[in-house]
């Protein structure tokens, strides 16, 4: 039976509803606590569960974290901000990116993984099986001890560049998947090298219609999402409300582009909340409220207007497509 994994457990995925595909609601990541980067830092709780309640008071339904263990997750946080809301969230295994493992290993996942100092020194440590399984474990078992079972897998890659440690990560991520049947999310710097991670995939016999690629919309490029697209692949447009990196117009145009070239069915939408300066309810910002609110009726108003279906457009980014991808797959 097909069923999506949440900190409250396993749902069918028709009742996942409006869904928000990546998103972080507390973590503390180590390589940020220790350059003292405050605004990186979602460490209060309250404060983290009122914007998820604003979210669902303006009728979302689920969220996906896709803090993993080197971004400082905090899951018994989550899942009690998911029990006080009502709303389902989704955790999330594996890895994110190589510049973070500079850090220092946190809390009782020295203890879990081996008496390392660094997470880049247990990444290089450790045999890709053995990273395997203890993403299988996080999958299986629990997140860093807890019984809380993550719900999809994660690898990411630098600016333009993979890293070896990044390729062990990402051949760990595979195993894993194959194993569990999990879906994969990626973490792409800046949007570049997801063809380079789909080619590495592809000869770990990873199925691409089981990977979402994040944050398609800080590279902008027509040609570069239609080959991503092409192997059948989610593409995360993430980054919506950050202004710095892209205009709204853009990523709009770009989302009605890929539609108009028959890719509608994979499609994602949301919007990285990683700062406090993103959320309403710790420095005044858009807040998680802000894309239901604010950008659903422009994106309806812009995709009518292009000669669509705005509204049926907007149950395919957010209700149908996260349906299908964070299913666990066949």
């Amino acid at each position: 039976m097909t069923f999506v994994r949440t900190v409250n457990g396993d749902i069918k995925p028709e009742e996942l509803g409006f869904t928000y595909s990546h998103e972080h609601i507390v973590c503390i990541p180590p390589y940020w606590q220790e350059k003292n980067e405050d605004d990186l830092l979602l460490d209060d709780e309250n404060k983290s569960l009122k914007d998820v309640m604003d979210f669902k008071n303006a009728g979302g339904n689920s969220i996906v974290d896709a803090t993993a263990v080197d971004y400082g997750r905090d899951v018994e946080a989550v899942k009690r901000i998911s029990e006080k809301t009502g709303v389902k969230i989704i955790a999330t295994a594996g890895f994110n990116k190589g510049f973070l493992w500079n850090a220092k290993l946190k809390g009782n996942l020295k203890q879990i993984v081996g008496n390392y100092e660094t997470y880049g020194e247990w990444i290089e440590k450790a045999t890709v099986n053995e990273l395997a399984q203890y993403v299988i474990s996080e999958i299986e078992e629990g997140l860093e001890g807890t019984n809380i079972r993550g719900g999809q897998l994660k690898f990411g890659t630098g600016y333009n560049s993979i890293s070896p440690l990044e390729v062990k990560t990402i051949k760990a991520v595979a195993i894993a998947h194959k194993e569990t049947k999990a879906p994969i999310h990626s973490h792409t710097e800046a949007g570049t090298m997801a063809l380079e991670q789909i080619e590495i995939l592809k000869k770990e016999g990873v199925k691409l219609e089981c990977v979402s690629f994040g944050h398609m919309d800080r590279n902008l490029d027509p040609y570069y999402h239609v080959q991503i697209a092409k192997t059948g692949a989610f593409l995360c447009f993430d980054g919506i409300g950050k202004i710095k990196y892209a205009t709204e117009s853009a990523r709009i145009n770009e989302i009605i582009y890929l539609v108009k070239q028959g890719f509608k069915d994979q499609i994602l939408i949301s919007g990285d909340t990683a700062r406090k300066s993103y959320y309403k309810h710790y420095n005044y910002g858009l807040g998680l409220e802000y894309i239901i609110k604010k950008w659903v009726p422009r994106f309806i108003e812009e995709a009518d207007r292009a000669g669509l279906d705005g509204e049926s457009l907007i149950k395919d980014f957010f209700i149908n497509n996260p349906m299908r991808c964070f299913a666990f797959c066949d």
